[in-house]
Parts: C-alpha cells; structure tokens; sequence
C-alpha cells in the first residue's frame, strides 16, 4: 500500500473544520488551515468528514510519467495550441459582444477550452510535479525572473521534487 498523505484546496475549503476534530495526530492546524505533512499518517479520516470536499489523500511519490512517442507528443502540442487559439477567440467574443446569449455561450467555450488545454497539457507531460519539463520549467524561472520571492519559491520546489520521468 503506498504511504499517502492529507492536503487541503484552499480554494474548496468552507471552514466547517469538522476535519479539524477528527484528525488522530493533530496534523490539521486550526489557526492556518494547513496539514502538517509531518504528523500526517494518511488514515484519510479528515477527507471523509470534510462537508465541502476540500481534503484529499495523494501519495507521498507520485508514478513516473508515461512514455509517450515524440509523435503523440507533437499531436498533443498542436491540440494544446488550438485549444489556446479557441478560449482566446471566445474571450474577444465575449468581449465584443452585446447580446447576453452570445456572451454566456462565448463563456462557456472559453471554460471548455481551458479545461480541455490543461487535460492536454497534463497528458504531454507537463502539470506533472514529477516530470522533467516541470522542472525544466521551474529552472528557467530561476534564470529569467526578477522577483527574489518567486526564484525562491522555483528553488525551493526543484529540491522538493524528485524527478520521475
């Protein structure tokens, strides 16, 4: 059985805490929100008493990434870039467009497009903590950005992640 651990979607989270109470360890911190990876034993009690879902176990190593031929790669690429094409022509619609009708539809292509472009981009292997373009990715952040706090953080993950490819 792989070692697994809690993490928390900010995003999700209503603040109900009942995930709070139940943790065995202690590992769910009251004052910030935040599980401690460190008390953490993954027995997956605070996921299933969280009312607003935003608690779920992933594991401790992720699965290398799957090999994919450079064709497959490059078909994924092209998707990638009309799936851009597309959201971005949706935004301008919307934009552009008085008839609330046209607007809503505009909006809804748009959200597709975006979701169906990191789906993609998942799959091409990127998005992936573990692969070696999140990493490269992560390297030219350091080389090419200004701000000290963002190298910081780009340094601080390539150490973190192992790659995995």
């Amino acid at each position: 059985m792989k070692k697994m651990r809690a993490i928390r979607n900010i995003r999700l989270c209503t603040k109900d805490c009942l995930c709070l109470y139940v943790c065995p360890t202690g590992a769910s911190d009251t004052e910030n929100g935040q599980i401690d990876a460190t008390k953490c034993i993954g027995c997956g009690m605070c996921v299933q008493s969280c009312p607003s879902h935003a608690l779920s176990l992933v594991p401790y190593e992720y699965p290398a990434q799957q090999v994919k031929e450079p064709a497959m790669i490059d078909d994924l690429h092209r998707l990638i870039s009309s799936k851009s094409k597309q959201e971005s022509a949706m935004r301008y619609l919307k934009q552009h467009q008085q008839d609330p009708i046209i607007m809503q539809l505009a909006q809804a292509i748009e959200t597709s497009n975006r979701v169906m472009a990191e789906d993609l981009a998942r799959e091409a292997g990127y998005m992936l903590p573990q692969s070696q373009n999140t990493h490269t990715l992560l390297q030219m952040i350091i080389e090419t950005v200004d701000d000290e706090n963002i190298k910081k953080m780009a340094k601080e993950l390539v150490k973190l992640l192992p790659v995995n490819d």
